[in-house]
């Protein structure tokens, strides 16, 4: 499956404007982040991918939902990314690390590739969303330097909100956190 710049998102994209303004957020700060890496444009195209099909189906309405990821084990508010990703499947995208990211953008994944881990994070970090601006502002600034060091206290975050909203931690999201508390050394 091909995104061009001009196409974004694929024709069978259920978004309204102000989602697609959050995805064109994303997008950006996923495009900073790879001039500044200087990842190689392969890389940055898997990136940007991702990052246009990560809610390509989060203003679907439920039965389409359902249809994409009946098997889902998430509750319905998260239940876009898998079926995003299952659409892009069948659509053509076959790239596995592109989907895992499409997939698990809303939990995480211990499994993921770099698109993933760059998603997750672009996801939570950009502008556009009104709380903790300042923290937050400041960990996208340091993504290109430490995407590990930025991406552990992202998880953190999103755990900890997970947690005072009393919602359980899906298997994905401890998995995720266990293997980074693994990778930084931590008991």
């Amino acid at each position: 499956m091909t995104l061009t710049r001009d196409q974004r998102l694929p024709a069978w994209s259920a978004v309204t404007p102000g989602r697609l303004a959050h995805i064109e957020r994303v997008a950006a700060l996923v495009e900073e982040w790879a001039r500044r890496m200087g990842v190689p444009d392969s890389d940055r195209s898997r990136w940007l991918r991702a990052t246009w099909l990560h809610d390509a189906l989060r203003d679907a309405p439920p039965a389409t939902l359902a249809r994409w990821a009946p098997d889902a084990v998430v509750p319905a508010e998260l239940r876009h990314g898998p079926a995003s990703a299952a659409c892009a499947e069948a659509q053509g995208e076959h790239d596995r690390a592109v989907l895992d990211a499409v997939r698990y953008h809303s939990v995480g994944h211990a499994g993921w590739e770099i698109p993933g881990r760059v998603l997750y994070c672009a996801d939570y970090l950009e502008p556009g969303r009104p709380f903790d601006r300042e923290r937050r502002r400041e960990l996208a600034e340091r993504f290109p330097d430490d995407p590990a060091g930025v991406l552990a206290a992202v998880a953190a975050d999103r755990i900890a909100y997970t947690v005072r909203s009393g919602w359980p931690l899906l298997q994905p999201t401890v998995d995720l956190w266990n293997s980074l508390a693994v990778a930084s050394g931590s008991r």
